[in-house]
């Protein structure tokens, strides 16, 4: 199995398409010129994959901080359990601490909640110059506010009609301001990590037995489960709605995870090696200075 550029393509949603959820897998599927191996082989053929994606965004963000031009922002986004924390772990597990920021969003705050919708998110982009990571992010303003829409009344600002015309709105202000962030230099890739609600089922069994994982549990976990048609309609709305030139939505198979994590360390990877970032150049000026430094360093 090759995990090249052909394989993660199928995954990027093109601008204008309408996603329905039901339509994209949920677990990597055999083609005729790359047929996926058994179990084992594959985990170990992704595994390594990753190791490897990790060190090349590792390299690349060393150059990012130098050039200082640009940025990175990469949001993770999927139903409780489809793996976000561990892709996390997994693919950036080779990045400069100092270079990088994640954010992952709860509940919001008393005051976050006086201000516009976006603002929580806003005062949390990335520098020029390194990366940050959401882990979940302004997308819950059109998923889980959508799917329990009492949320609203907690917020400030005037009373609307909550109806199709305020969601639209909602996602015109999404693509406004990534549009805005995208020209100002940061590039921007959104992963759904799409997984199947019985290897969820499968996965809130696991960390219920686990002592090790048991202190994930949170039994709003079912009560958002309880909602899942609710909540694919939702994303697949926002999905269809918010996939842009400027910041594209990868629909990633997540119920097998290091295949997940192969595929997002390759999308960061195209996306970084598309940057065009290089180190700065050194000038005369630079290049005179460094000479006198050689000079005394060597006679001291």
């Amino acid at each position: 199995m090759s995990f090249a550029m052909p394989m993660i393509e199928p995954f990027r949603v093109p601008p204008g398409a309408h996603v329905r959820l039901s339509e994209w897998d949920t677990r990597l599927q055999s083609t005729e010129t790359d047929p996926i191996p058994d179990s084992e082989v594959l985990k170990q053929t992704a595994e390594d994959f990753v190791t490897n994606r990790a060190k090349e965004i590792a390299s690349y963000q060393d150059v990012l901080w130098a050039d200082g031009r640009r940025a990175l922002l990469l949001v993770f986004q999927g139903m409780d359990t489809s793996g976000k924390d561990g892709t996390i772990k997994h693919v950036m597990s080779r990045i400069n601490p100092a270079g990088v920021s994640v954010t992952s969003f709860k509940a919001p705050s008393e005051e976050e909640l006086r201000h516009n919708y976006l603002w929580r998110y806003l005062r949390v982009l990335p520098e020029q110059g390194t990366i940050g990571i959401f882990n979940r992010s302004h997308y819950e303003e059109v998923a889980v506010v959508r799917v329990f829409p009492d949320f609203l009344k907690k917020s400030a600002g005037p009373d609307e009609r909550v109806d199709d015309a305020f969601w639209a709105g909602r996602f015109e202000d999404i693509n406004q301001v990534e549009r805005i962030v995208s020209r100002s230099g940061t590039a921007i890739i959104k992963f759904f990590l799409h997984l199947s609600k019985d290897e969820q089922r499968k996965r809130l069994l696991a960390r219920l037995d686990d002592p090790e994982k048991q202190w994930k549990f949170n039994p709003n976990d079912l009560v958002t489960r309880d909602r899942w048609d609710d909540f694919q309609r939702a994303y697949e709305d926002a999905i269809t709605n918010t996939s842009t030139d400027a910041a594209p939505w990868w629909i990633v198979p997540a119920d097998d995870k290091w295949t997940m994590r192969a595929i997002v360390g390759e999308a960061v990877c195209d996306v970084l090696r598309r940057l065009d970032l290089a180190y700065p150049p050194v000038d005369d000026a630079k290049r005179e200075a460094m000479r006198i430094a050689v000079e005394k360093l060597n006679d001291s």
